[in-house]
């Protein structure tokens, strides 16, 4: 079982830790690339956005996902009327059990709470496995709206509209 809720203050160093862990995984980022920090810095996103992470029946942290309200200055390519979410997470032992799709539904279900008409989110090239899941729950990419952070990074904008 699976339960995806708000972080806890003192769960922030695991989920900071979780969430690098994950990308250093991934391949797409080297281990000394400043990105980590922010990474890591779980605090900061849960104050000026909405962490939230899945655990399972224990309460062993799987995954986290940073959602991005229309204040948030996390937000990167959300619209006024689209709802935005980010650093997607889920440790390197928990992959292949669901946790990225139950926290990306999370964020679905808040933006049709919010009242959002689509969702939209940014993500590397290398990130394959997120883009499959992506690709199943209904999200296209939208080229003329990817960008990069910095010269060496593009980040591809994928949206999924909403009913």
């Amino acid at each position: 079982m699976i339960v995806v809720r708000r972080a806890e203050p003192g769960e922030y160093p695991a989920i900071g830790e979780l969430t690098a862990q994950a990308y250093l995984a991934g391949g797409g980022l080297p281990a000394g690339d400043p990105y980590y920090n922010v990474l890591r810095d779980a605090a900061g996103r849960d104050r000026d956005a909405e962490l939230w992470v899945a655990a399972d029946a224990d309460g062993r942290l799987l995954g986290t996902v940073t959602w991005c309200p229309a204040d948030s200055a996390y937000r990167e390519l959300g619209r006024p009327d689209e709802g935005e979410f980010r650093t997607l997470a889920v440790s390197p032992d928990a992959r292949g059990r669901g946790v990225g799709e139950a926290l990306v539904r999370r964020c679905l279900t808040l933006a049709e709470d919010a009242g959002f008409r689509a969702v939209v989110i940014s993500t590397a090239g290398w990130m394959l496995a997120a883009h499959r899941l992506y690709h199943r729950l209904g999200f296209h990419a939208e080229p003329d709206r990817d960008w990069s952070p910095r010269p060496e990074i593009i980040l591809h904008a994928m949206v999924r509209p909403l009913p």
